[in-house]
């Protein structure tokens, strides 16, 4: 009965986030090949800086499938964050908010396996931008583009321990959704306000991705332990269709849209570059009590194009991205003091997106913190992420945010025999 109630809230919590969650993203880099990349950990992992070496018993760490196989209870885990972005460039700046999931996942052992699936949002498009210019003859010129949508992602994994030191795993993810990018010009005179284009592009994706693990960990000392990671993800290939529409548009002195001579443009179809990716993570620590480590990810980012023609200026590297972080319990078992059970959790990330605009690579940093509370065989954690994106040099975009983010990972023992019914 009380998992059937843990369940429900889980769901409840699932379908509140997503009902408040459809922008994802309000980046202005949004708009370029995939997306926004927007899963980085669930919140425990997020809160060390995406280090993703590490596994235990109760939270499922999704940046190594080989970690699967340490979760020795059956867990249902939900995360959400709310966003605060400042956005700037030059001449001036804007603000956003936004909640959306970020995972929901179910977690099974079966003694040496372990078997997780789940939903998550995997890229996302949202942005607003507007300009006007002043022609000549002292008409103006108004330009905005305006993109929204996601690409999700389910996946199911299986992880294999062939020891205490040894794990092994691999998950399969489908890839699904659909974005839109709209861009419109009109053009408004003192004498006559003349008739603007608008054009829509829509796209819809489908694709797979694989993403293999390997995890293994070796005493040096009685009390130190040395865990090293591996994981590798192929590339794969996304499939697009893109749809355009051309209208002709005028507005109201209220400011609302009217469309005619509306016209589709044949559709076409292109495959997308899902990016093979290979990451390397090593730590340090003391089993229940604390541990230091780094994650390092390459990507071959170099591949990617766009799902439309942007221009250019705009152009594709491969990528780094380099996590540090750690965390510390004071006495895990302790019974006197709640304090002393705590996990506290520090991290730090640096990323280089692979986007490059105006020959200027676009930089991601964040600094991380977070709290895990313990709650019986559960655990609620806790996130917050300071960071910062992007540069207001070459005419580019700066983006400074703010992340809090709560995770609820609710377990418990099934498939065990009761001696007393």
């Amino acid at each position: 009965m009380k998992m059937i109630k843990r369940i429900i809230v889980v769901l409840s919590i699932f379908f509140s986030l997503t009902s408040s969650g459809q922008e994802q993203t309000s980046s202005p880099y949004s708009s370029y090949g995939l997306g926004e990349i927007k899963y980085k950990g669930t919140t425990d992992v997020k809160a060390l800086g995406g280090l993703g070496i590490a596994g235990d018993s109760i939270n499922i760490n999704l940046l190594n499938p080989a970690s699967y196989s340490k979760i020795k209870l059956i867990s249902f885990a939900v995360g959400g964050t709310t966003s605060f972005t400042n956005i700037q460039n030059n001449s001036e700046s804007d603000k956003s908010k936004r909640t959306s999931l970020d995972y929901l996942l179910v977690s099974i052992p079966l003694k040496k396996l372990g078997v997780t699936f789940g939903l998550m949002p995997y890229s996302s498009v949202g942005y607003k931008t507007k300009s006007n210019f002043t022609e000549l003859d002292g008409s103006e010129r108004f330009k905005s583009k305006i993109g929204s949508g996601n690409v999700n992602k389910f996946f199911t994994g299986l992880a294999y321990s062939f020891n205490k030191n040894l794990s092994v795993g691999i998950d399969f993810g489908y890839h699904f959704g659909t974005t839109e990018n709209d861009f419109t010009e009109s053009l408004y005179s003192p004498i006559i306000l003349q008739y603007g284009t608008k054009e829509r592009n829509t796209s819809k994706t489908n694709g797979y991705s694989i993403n293999t693990g390997i995890q293994y960990s070796k005493k040096i000392s009685s009390k130190l332990n040395l865990l090293t990671s591996f994981t590798f993800s192929p590339e794969t290939k996304f499939k697009n269709t893109n749809d355009r529409v051309i209208a002709t548009v005028t507005y109201s002195n209220s400011g609302s849209e009217a469309s005619f001579d509306v016209s589709d443009v044949v559709t076409t179809k292109i495959n997308m570059i899902n990016p093979s990716k290979f990451s390397f993570g090593a730590g340090i620590g003391e089993a229940k009590k604390w541990l230091i480590g780094t994650d390092i990810t390459f990507i071959n980012n170099k591949k990617l194009i766009n799902r439309f023609d942007m221009g250019s200026a705009v152009s594709f590297e491969n990528s780094t991205r380099i996590a540090v972080g750690g965390y510390y319990v004071p006495k895990y078992d302790s019974f006197s003091n709640y304090l002393n059970r705590i996990v506290y959790r520090a991290g730090f990330r640096y990323e280089n997106t692979g986007l490059v605009i105006n020959n200027t690579s676009i930089n991601d940093y964040g600094m991380n913190f977070g709290l895990g509370l313990p709650v019986g065989l559960s655990r609620i954690n806790l996130g917050v992420e300071f960071g910062k994106k992007g540069t207001t040099s070459n005419n580019l975009i700066e983006e400074k945010y703010f992340n809090l983010s709560i995770g609820l990972s609710l377990n418990d023992i099934w498939f065990k025999k009761r001696k007393i019914d």
